[in-house]
């Protein structure tokens, strides 16, 4: 499987890559999967083999379990493996039992490298900005592990331009470990990363993780025009993902031509969609079952072609908000948007 520099670490990163989000089965995740230690060690053993290196998880999956059952999965393979973590959601109760303040970070991160088994995580994420805590704080704490030698790179997931622009700018000012990846919603059905993330990460060489790249289940086949989104699927949960239904069954409509014409899964040609675009360093697939790992993993064995590929552009594509749209029309002739 193809491999990409994860930003600007040594880390890098198998073009697909395993998400856990679907291990143990507890809390809000319980309906999204409840993969155990047996099936979890067998789904590791199919991604290693099919090349994927990089398995993401984090601390809030299945009130930790998803952790503690990657810890035992990974059991005689974790030399094999690029272990990426996260933190920020509530763990336990109080004012420190949120959040990416010092006492939060360090109790969680303690916590996660005892559930995982480990030493060291080689990519420990923030789950999401936390407006309440000083951006100094909060990078000077990740800083610190690094130098402990507990985490080896830093990303963020979930934050806007903004947000990361600041924290690279207070790391660069204070020579502390940077931002090296950015773990995004992004997808055919939800092109808003494109706006802003995508060109700072092309500018700043921060490399994209992707999550839900098939939106939540609603690009893999199973919604369709004129037919109801499962309530016990994933797609029927109430992800909170914004999805425009008409420009969705569009979507899939292309999305079912061209994976009749290639003989591939819909989800297949999605997610190759995916791994086209700039910045994109990993895509991160999960899976209730081993068929559907396998699946997904196919992706990777093949290439949308330049056609193929501007019909998805265009059945997908949406208007750009202010002030991207005055952007592009008072820069296109020298400097175009990435859109």
């Amino acid at each position: 499987m193809q491999t990409r520099r994860l930003g600007s670490s040594d880390l890098h990163v198998s073009v697909l890559s395993f998400g856990t989000a679907t291990f143990g089965g507890a809390g809000v995740l319980g309906k999204w999967g409840n993969t155990d230690v047996a099936e979890a060690t067998r789904m590791i053993e199919i991604c290693l083999d099919a090349g994927v290196n990089l398995v993401d998880t984090a601390d809030v999956y299945s009130d930790g379990l998803s952790e503690s059952i990657l810890g035992e999965a990974m059991k005689g393979k974790r030399d094999h493996i690029i272990l990426a973590t996260k933190a920020a959601f509530r763990t336990h109760d109080g004012p420190d039992g949120i959040g990416t303040g010092r006492k939060h970070l360090t109790l969680a991160l303690e916590a996660s490298l005892k559930r995982l088994q480990t030493d060291v995580i080689d990519l420990y994420q923030l789950h999401a900005f936390d407006a309440f805590t000083p951006i100094e704080e909060t990078l000077e704490t990740l800083n610190d592990f690094v130098r402990q030698g507990k985490v080896r790179y830093i990303g963020c997931s979930n934050f806007s331009g903004w947000h990361l622009m600041k924290s690279l700018a207070i790391s660069e000012t204070n020579s502390w470990a940077k931002h090296v990846s950015h773990q995004a919603y992004y997808n055919l059905a939800g092109r808003d990363f494109e706006w802003e993330l995508m060109p700072l990460g092309i500018a700043e060489n921060v490399g994209t993780l992707v999550w839900s790249g098939l939106a939540m289940g609603k690009l893999t086949g199973k919604v369709r025009r004129d037919q109801p989104v499962p309530p016990e699927s994933r797609a029927g949960q109430g992800s909170g993902t914004p999805v425009n239904l008409e420009q969705l069954y569009d979507i899939v409509d292309v999305l079912d031509a061209i994976a009749y014409e290639r003989g591939v899964s819909i989800s297949q040609v999605a997610l190759n969609w995916l791994i086209h675009r700039p910045t994109i360093s990993s895509v991160i697939i999960g899976a209730r079952t081993e068929e559907q790992l396998i699946d997904n993993l196919k992706t990777a064995e093949w290439n949308l072609n330049n056609e193929e590929i501007g019909r998805l552009d265009a059945v997908s594509k949406v208007p750009l908000p202010y002030p991207y749209w005055h952007q592009q029309g008072t820069n296109k002739e020298r400097n175009p948007l990435p859109v």
